[in-house]
């Protein structure tokens, strides 16, 4: 491996929780989660060359990772309906009254649009609004807007 692999692959390794989440914010299927997760890391890598540094390396791969996952259910909607393969039991679920109301916060956000479901996954992982704005491409006041309406429409759901 050369060097530009290797830094790649331990750039890879100390973000690859926020990638994930990012992914499971726009799926449940853990097939989709792979496929969203595999198509991030493709475009990771073609710009990891290019990444000057301008802002810090989390809000560049929140940047890229939501974009991707925007882009692929965007092609999904055009596709038309998919009928997964599945299993009658879940190994992983959790039956903890945590875990369920964890469960239904992240139900009530699927529900929402595609732009409202980034800026609350962002402010869930605790990035500051300017942060956010930076990603999604809107002011911090915008952001602080947007997310006292996505509140108010979460408790609503």
């Amino acid at each position: 491996m050369n060097t530009q692999e290797l830094e790649f692959t331990r750039f890879v390794r100390d973000n690859k929780t926020t990638i994930y989440t990012v992914c499971y914010m726009f799926s449940k299927d853990s097939d989709e989660v792979n496929d969203l997760f595999q198509e991030i890391l493709i475009k990771l890598w073609k710009g990891f060359g290019s990444f000057k540094g301008d802002s810090s390396a989390k809000t560049w791969i929140y940047r890229v990772a939501l974009n991707a996952c925007l882009d692929a259910d965007r092609k999904k909607k055009r596709a038309g309906e998919r009928v997964p393969l599945s299993m009658d039991i879940d190994p992983y679920e959790d039956t903890d009254a945590d875990a369920m109301q964890i469960r239904q916060l992240y139900d009530r956000i699927a529900k929402l649009g595609l732009i409202d479901r980034s800026i609350i996954l962002l402010w869930l992982e605790a990035l500051s609004y300017d942060e956010i704005g930076e990603i999604v491409g809107i002011s911090p006041k915008n952001v602080s807007v947007k997310l006292v309406r996505i509140k108010e429409q979460l408790k609503k759901l």
